[in-house]
């Protein structure tokens, strides 16, 4: 019987896959007992090798589906339907589970039955310089349904009608099923000890307007979570309040965008961004953010 599905897409991450992979494959819950399931959105990369060479090698039911990219979204609900756990545990394709990682998912929803349960994430540069695995409350976040780390009965989610496919740009697809999770009065738990390290690499120069650009993508679907779920939760989650929309207008006028981007102009695609630089392109980011959210909220 499988009694867990780790699920989890991927876009043009090879580079880390195959650690991603591995960290899935090393669990101590019995391999007759659980699958792994991956969905490649559509990577032009090394993946589909990293992929084949992970065949080869898994323990476990290892389930691949290969498509168009069509968004994270649209990339989950494929995962699901191919899914055949009784708790499906969402992951993302930067996340290394510790080994215990399914067994203690298991055990939180058999003290909870039905119930959504949250795990713990260690934030790290690299996936080669681990801190010891002890989590901290610095790493807590308060989101009801985050796919870093989060199972629920399989079909709860079915039932649920899955993830809105809607949302097909950046962002807050994850935030959309919290909120019809909890609209539909699925209670939630939180295991710090269902861990992970979900690997975030220091920003380096060529990935500045990348994330400008992610950032005006997920302004826009911040914009259409707010018009799905208009109240508070969201309006807070996403900056879309008054005070956070004042203050940004505030800072545009003062074109503060405009010396963020004097602060990065002479980067090197390849080099290390220092810390007053990492703050300067967060700052810039943000910015976008918020610009790009007045600009959605006027279509």
């Amino acid at each position: 019987m499988i009694r867990a599905t780790i699920q989890f897409c991927t876009y043009n991450r090879a580079w880390l896959l195959e650690r991603v992979l591995d960290a899935c494959f090393d669990q101590t819950i019995a391999e007759s007992e659980y699958e792994v399931v991956v969905v490649d959105d559509g990577s032009a990369d090394a993946t589909p090798a990293v992929i084949e060479a992970a065949r080869r090698r898994a323990p476990c039911a290892f389930t691949v589906v290969t498509q168009a990219n069509a968004g994270l979204a649209a990339a989950r609900n494929a995962g699901v339907a191919r899914a055949s756990g009784e708790r499906i545990i969402f992951i993302d394709d930067d996340v290394l589970p510790l080994p215990t990682f399914v067994d203690e998912h298991l055990r939180a929803g058999e003290r909870r039955p039905g119930a959504i349960v949250r795990g713990g994430a260690i934030e790290v540069t690299s996936p080669d310089d681990l801190p010891p695995p002890i989590w901290s409350i610095k790493n807590y976040s308060g989101n009801y349904f985050w796919t870093t780390n989060v199972s629920l009965p399989l079909a709860t989610m079915r039932a649920l009608g899955g993830f809105d496919e809607a949302f097909s740009e950046y962002g807050w697809e994850d935030i959309d099923v919290g909120l019809r999770l909890r609209k539909a009065r699925v209670p939630a738990v939180f295991s710090p000890r269902a861990l992970v390290y979900h690997v975030k690499p220091r920003p380096r120069g060529a990935s500045v307007e990348r994330a400008v650009a992610q950032a005006r993508a997920q302004a826009r679907t911040a914009v259409r979570l707010v018009r799905r779920h208009p109240g508070w939760r969201a309006t807070l989650a996403t900056g879309i309040n008054p005070v956070q929309r004042s203050f940004h207008a505030l800072m545009r006028s003062m074109q503060f965008d405009r010396r963020f981007r004097r602060r990065l102009a002479s980067l090197e695609n390849d080099r290390e961004l220092g810390p007053s630089e990492a703050r300067a392109a967060r700052a810039l980011a943000n910015e976008a953010y918020f610009e790009e959210i007045e600009r959605a909220l006027r279509v």
